[in-house]
């Protein structure tokens, strides 16, 4: 079995694409995120095939954002597909409902704090209040999990910090933004290696297209698979 700390991002364009790439990945993978832009490529039966055939762990990355009736519904649809990670946004109204509707299942809800592609300039178009990137996603984090939030996403540069927070106690971290050393960026800003994410406190790690456009992507996975259970993962004091 894999080490379910690499969770692999299928963002590939379809529910074919993405099974074909599933079965190149075969037994080295057994966690994957399913996002919004697969969605209208049939993600939801690729998530369902995945899970209930293949045995797989999958992280629905939905993002969703609404009142909260309308999180607690869309929340309590995606429960009965029995998968294991959504996102809502951390917004306290928006975790409570999330939580809400996946009552009585094993679905976890990880509330996002703000995306990885995003630096204070950009909040700043968006008119987030004054502060620093990092002390806006601790106090979003805290926010969130206080709310009943089962774990955060942030990006690797403050997992450390989400990780210290008395509110932390027991939850998960997931962070995105993880490039192998080398990697292009692509749309991510605030980046760090597997190993370096693991060792700031994350529990797992979310890797896309290092790994899908890479020629193998199954020797790709077990680079990164191969990083996450180096010495340099390791957490200080662990």
């Amino acid at each position: 079995m894999s080490d379910d700390r690499l969770i692999v991002a299928l963002d590939v364009p379809n529910a074919i694409a993405g099974m074909e790439l599933a079965g190149r990945l075969g037994d080295a993978v057994d966690f994957y995120k399913i996002g919004l832009g697969m969605l209208t490529g049939g993600g939801l039966a690729l998530a369902n095939e995945l899970k209930q055939e293949h045995g797989k762990r999958i992280f629905l990355d939905m993002k969703l954002f609404d009142i909260g009736a309308t999180v607690e519904a869309a929340v309590r649809g995606l429960a009965q597909f029995d998968l294991d990670f959504l996102t809502v946004h951390g917004d306290p109204h928006v975790v409570r409902a999330a939580k809400e509707g996946a009552a009585g299942s094993d679905l976890k809800i990880l509330g996002v704090t703000i995306l990885t592609s995003l630096e204070r300039e950009d909040l700043d178009a968006s008119c987030y209040k004054d502060g620093s990137v990092a002390d806006l996603v601790t106090e979003r984090a805290a926010r969130a999990m206080d709310a009943g939030a089962d774990g955060i996403i942030c990006s690797p540069q403050e997992a450390a910090l989400v990780r210290a927070l008395p509110e932390a106690e027991g939850k998960l971290i997931v962070t995105p933004g993880v490039r192998p050393a080398g990697a292009a960026l692509g749309d991510q800003k605030r980046v760090m290696t597997p190993a370096e994410a693991i060792a700031n406190g994350a529990d797992h790690v979310v890797v896309g297209r290092p790994i899908w456009t890479a020629p193998d992507p199954a020797a790709a996975a077990q680079a990164v698979l191969a990083e996450l259970s180096s010495p340099q993962a390791q957490r200080p004091n662990s």
